[in-house]
Parts: C-alpha cells; structure tokens; sequence
C-alpha cells in the first residue's frame, strides 16, 4: 500500500474521525448536548422539556452516572445538564465546563421542570429528539445516526436546519470516509506500512487520556473496583494487569468519573478496551514507542471494521464483539503474528465470545470488560500457534471478512426480538 493510494488516505482519516475525546458516556452525553443546542435555539431557559429517544439510546443512558452533576444518573439529569451547564461547540465535552454552583442548580431545575421521556416509534437504532418550551417559545433538535450529528432544528415552527438523514440500516455509520472497502488485509498492510506521523497525534491523546481514567479507576473508589480487586487477589501479571487497567476505566467512567476518554466506535468503554490492555502488553513486552502506536491503531481499526457490521448501538456488547477483537489482534501482532495468525484471532474471538448481550450502559459494562480481554489472551495464544476455530465451527467462516459479516447478522437480524426484550426488562424495572 502507498501513501497515494485512496485507501491509505480513508485509513488516517478514520482513526481521526473516531479517536474523538468524550466526558462521560456517549449516549448521555448525546442527549447532553442536543438539550444544550435546543436551549441556544430558544435562547431562555425552558420550563418544559421533551426527550424522544429509540430504544437503544434508552437503554444505554437510563442507568449509568452524568458527569459534573453530582451524582445524578438517566435521561431527565443528561438533558437537565446539557440545558443548565452545556456548551453545545465542545460537542462530546459539552458539559465538561459545568461548575459546582452548575451542579446544584441541575438538580434544582430538575425538581421543578418537567422532563418527559418518550419512546421513539423512529427506524433509525440511534435517534434523539428534543423539545424545550418557554413560556413564549419552542425549539426543537433532532440527532440521528451518531452522537453529534444534528440533522434538524427549529425554533416556533420554523424550520433552520433539515439535513437528509441516512437510510435506518446505514445511520449507525459515523463520518464521511468510505469504509465499504476496508478489510482485515488491508488494515495490516496499511499498519505496516503507515508512516508513524499519519498515525501518531489520534493515538497519542487516547493513551493519555485512557491510562489518566484507568489510573483513577485504580486509584479510587469507582463501582465494583474490579481493577483493584483482580490485582490484589492475582498478582501483577500483564495479562491481570490488562483486564484491570480496562476494567478500572470503565467502572471509574460508568459511574461518573468526570476525566475524557478516547472513543472508538461512538463509545467510550469500546475506546477504553481497544486501547488499555494493548499498552499493558506493549510495557510488558518492552517494545518501543514504534510498535506500541502501530499497535494501537491496529486494534482500533480492526474495531472500527467489525463494528460497521454490528453497528454502533446493537444487542450485542460493543467492547465484547469489537474492541476485543481488536485487542486480540494486537496481541497477536505484538509477538510476531501475521496475517494469518490474526485472521485465525478473530475467528477464535467469535467462535468464543459471539452472544454477549449489551444490557445498556452500567456499572456492570466493567466485569464484561474484565471477560473479554482474558479471552482476547486465549484466542491471541491459540492463533499464535496456528489453532483454533474453523469452518465448521458455528458461525464461522475460513475467509474471516464472512465470519465479521456473519457476527453481524447475528447482532442485527438474529437478535432483533432480543433488544426489545431487553428493553422491556429494563423499563418495566
């Protein structure tokens, strides 16, 4: 592959399209920041406010932690936050700005406004429309597809921006760049032959920013401390130190740790799994500062991949069925694996870990986390040696890009009645 070539080009692009700092979890802070655009519209502060949101926005934002709110958690507090403490330019930061004197007057707007919650009847697995009203005005802001693509507003009628949104099978697709041709060999041929300034910057922030919050996670008291708790019951073995540093991460995140991650795929948890456990293997293994961004950006390509087929909201966990994959790959990479080998990696991977649910975002993401990545070091170890899954194991395939595609049927058409249940459980709770 040149660096002339078309796809070399999408390559770079995507990693800076996706490896975007966020401050909380993504769906919350969705909704964070079209409340906040809606009350730019109306240019007051609302006394009644509308969330209509699908099913799969529901799910993920219903029980996890909003950053800089003191504690609150769910729709009415990510859109209160938005309204009283956003700043709708910072786009996935909008409420990183939010003050202690913000904080409480949150809560306070909450107890007396209306916040009503309504569930969507929309085609499109991610959809967020917002209404707020003042005693003269209305303004209204609609978000499809991914989390900060507005495709409508208005303001008392108005119309003054209606954007064409995707067909619903494509709307989970964030960015502009083509990934209709990208491929597991394509990934490693342009991994190989990348020039480490095309790669560097996107990847760079995201260790800063994924080792502060898994650092915290260790350091603190966040949820379940899985981190603290494989550590001090296992040892410091790279493979424990991998899951923990993750886990940590996530627990610190999905319970309201108000420090940025660096997604992959639209999430903060798929950034955190993609990158963690790969930079604990790379300091293990002492490789250099070379092969630690070539790495990086291996995983979160491979994600990026199979996430396109799963989607970016799906019944199937994101970090399970994506970054693990990805991380397993750069496992596999790490100590001298080609292409064969990591193609024999995720294969491994589906035969393995396919069919973990996504139950929304929650302080439990953590312990799904902790799982995968140990199978990431199985899978990894049996590619290694040239063992593992193959045709005639389930779902997979012996060309891998049809075992992705298979992964993603599963996700989307074979568990459709799945989601839905899920929903309902977490509803009618």
């Amino acid at each position: 592959m040149q660096k002339t070539d078309t796809l070399y080009t999408a390559y770079v692009e995507v990693l800076k399209e996706e490896l975007l700092p966020a401050m909380g979890c993504t769906e919350p802070i969705a909704i964070a920041y079209a409340a906040a655009a809606a009350r730019r519209i109306l240019n007051e502060l609302p006394c009644e406010v509308c969330v209509t949101a699908s099913g799969n926005i529901i799910k993920n934002v219903k029980s996890v932690f909003v950053p800089n709110t003191g504690g609150l958690r769910g729709i009415p507090a990510a859109a209160a936050a938005g309204i009283i403490a956003g700043h709708d330019e910072l786009l996935l930061e909008v409420i990183s700005k939010a003050t202690e004197a913000e904080q409480a007057e949150i809560k306070a707007y909450m107890e007396h406004t209306p916040i009503t919650v309504k569930l969507s009847d929309s085609p499109y697995i991610f959809d967020i429309d917002i209404t707020v009203k003042s005693e003269h005005h209305t303004a209204n802001v609609r978000i499809v597809g991914h989390h900060t693509n507005i495709v409508h507003t208005e303001k008392d009628g108005e119309i003054l921006l209606d954007t064409c949104a995707d067909t619903p099978a494509e709307s989970t697709d964030s960015g502009i760049c083509d990934r209709s041709s990208f491929s597991v060999k394509t990934i490693l041929e342009f991994i190989e032959c990348a020039e480490l300034c095309d790669i560097e910057t996107p990847v760079k922030r995201q260790i800063d920013y994924n080792t502060r919050i898994a650092k915290e996670g260790l350091s603190g008291s966040w949820g379940a401390n899985i981190g603290k708790v494989l550590l001090e019951t296992y040892g410091d073995d790279v493979k424990i130190r991998a899951r923990a540093m993750a886990a940590a991460g996530s627990d610190a995140r999905m319970n309201g740790c108000s420090l940025p991650v660096v997604i992959v795929s639209g999430s903060g948890n798929q950034g955190i799994t993609a990158t963690l456990p790969v930079i604990a293997a790379v300091l293990s293994l002492k490789a250099d500062e070379e092969m630690l961004y070539r790495s990086l950006a291996l995983s979160c390509l491979i994600t990026i991949h199979v996430k396109q087929f799963i989607g970016k909201l799906s019944p199937l966990c994101g970090c399970g069925m994506g970054s693990s994959i990805g991380v397993g790959c750069a496992l596999t990479y790490l100590q001298g694996g080609g292409l064969s080998q990591i193609r024999s990696a995720i294969n491994n991977m589906i035969a393995d870990v396919s069919g973990i649910i996504c139950d929304g975002a929650k302080a439990g993401c953590a312990l799904k986390i902790a799982t995968v990545i140990s199978s990431a070091y199985q899978c990894s170890l049996l590619a290694l040696r040239d063992l593992g899954a193959g045709e005639l194991d389930g779902i997979v395939r012996a060309d891998v890009e049809n075992s992705i595609r298979n992964l993603g049927e599963l996700g989307n058409r074979g568990m459709a009645d799945t989601d839905r249940v899920i929903l309902d459980m977490m509803v009618c709770r």
